[in-house]
This record gives structure tokens, sequence and C-alpha cells, in this order.
């Protein structure tokens, strides 16, 4: 039976099988695997089985989730990953054998403090930083997250490439805009590309861009490899690996 090992730096704290029900983790006491302390939200993440595959999912947890280095909201688990929730990492063993009784002991009690601090170290900055060069919003694959991401083909903004992390990504001049332009007379929001829960929608903004070489009056659904064009700037909008 699979198990997972809640390890802090180099110690192990406690060791937790995984059967036909998920496991919760969080600060709450009544999680099947409870970590004490405030960089952890009372229901932070949970594992389970999903069509014969491993998966940790984010219970909108505020300080986030990592599978190695890679923030996820919900991925598949491999033998040897390491799921990463504040100080501590949780060791995925896939094949082993686990000797502890399902039972954990875990007690329905409430939580002696109800919010979750932020957690400012090191390592999650590293993370986050490494997140956030990535995509930290991914869309859930039998591998591993893919990354919304707008490659530059031509014209004059300030990155070659953008991740998109936010609901909200502006193409144009404003100092607000993810994507600016750069030259005279552009428009402060020439586009706008929003996450919706089934997708990411490029809309028009002070300027109607092309999709494919073919103009949007309104909000349309992007799919991998879709080009756009926008006051003389042609994105490729892709998901990477």
């Amino acid at each position: 039976m699979a198990k997972l090992s809640l390890m802090f730096e180099k110690k192990l704290v406690k060791e937790v099988p995984i059967g036909n029900r998920p496991v919760s983790i969080g600060r709450s006491p009544d999680n099947d695997i409870p970590i004490d302390n405030l960089a952890i939200s009372n229901y932070h993440a949970r594992v389970y089985y999903e069509g014969g595959r491993l998966v940790v999912e984010d219970l909108d947890s505020l300080n986030g989730t990592f599978v190695n280095d890679l923030r996820v909201e919900r991925a598949t688990l491999h033998d040897g990953d390491s799921i990463w929730i504040g100080k501590h990492h949780i060791k995925v063993d896939a094949t082993a054998d686990a000797a502890i009784p399902w039972d954990t002991g875990r007690k329905a009690v409430a939580p002696k403090i109800n919010e979750t601090m932020v957690l400012d170290t090191k390592a999650r900055r590293d993370m986050l930083s490494q997140a956030a060069a990535m995509g930290e919003r991914s869309q859930f694959s039998p591998g591993r997250a893919k990354m919304p991401t707008l490659v530059v083909l031509s014209g004059k903004v300030n990155q070659k490439e953008y991740v998109l992390t936010n609901k909200l990504t502006v193409i144009g001049k404003s100092p607000m805009a993810t994507v600016r332009l750069r030259g005279w007379f552009k428009p402060p929001m020439a586009a706008q590309i929003n996450q919706r829960d089934d997708g990411y929608y490029l809309g028009p903004g002070d300027k109607v861009p092309t999709v494919n070489g073919t103009p949007i009056p309104g909000p349309t659904r992007l799919n991998d490899g879709d080009l756009i064009e926008v006051c003389g700037v042609r994105l490729n909008f892709i998901f990477r690996e």
C-alpha cells in the first residue's frame, strides 16, 4: 500500500497509508496528517486515488501546495515525489507497504487558531519565484501541470514571454498591463485575457484583436497554439509542460 511520510527538515514526523478515502492535510487536528504550524491552512490539501492515479489537490490554501518545486492546484503524484507545505514536506512512496494502521488517532476538535499566517521564508520565496516563472496556474493532466504562456513572435513589448498567472491579463500601454506595449499612441488596454473555469478567453479592449487571422468582436476561448495579433504585436498562446 502506498504511503505518505511527513518530514520536517530530515526528521520523520508521521507516516500515513493511502487507502480508499482521501488523506487530508492541514493545521486542524482532525486531519489525517495534522501539521501544527501557523503557515498551514486548517484544511490545506488532500491526497487520493482517482482513476488509478494518485492525486494531490490544494484546498485553496493561503500559502500554496508544491509538488517538488512546482506550485500546483491539482496534480498527479509519482513514486519519489515530495509535497511541500510550508516548511514541511511529505514524501510519496507509491510502492511500499505501510506498517501502521489506518486509524491515525486524529482528534475531532477545533483548531486553536483560525487564521493562517502568510509564510515568508526563503524556501517559500524561492518556490514562488520558480512557480511564477513557470506559471502557477495549471491545468490538470495525467502528467505534470501545463502552463498557459504567451510567446512574443513580433512587435514591441517589454518581455519575450509571459506566463499567465493571474485571472486577468491586460495587453496595452497601461502601467498595470501585463503585456506592456511600447511605442507612441498605443491604447491603455488594447485587449484582455480572462481565466474562466473552462479555459482562457481573449476579448477586445480599445482594439479588436484577431485570433488565427480572424477578428473577434467578443470573448473567444483560446486553444493551444492560437496566434493572437493586436496593435502590431503577434503572440502565440501555448501550454508549456
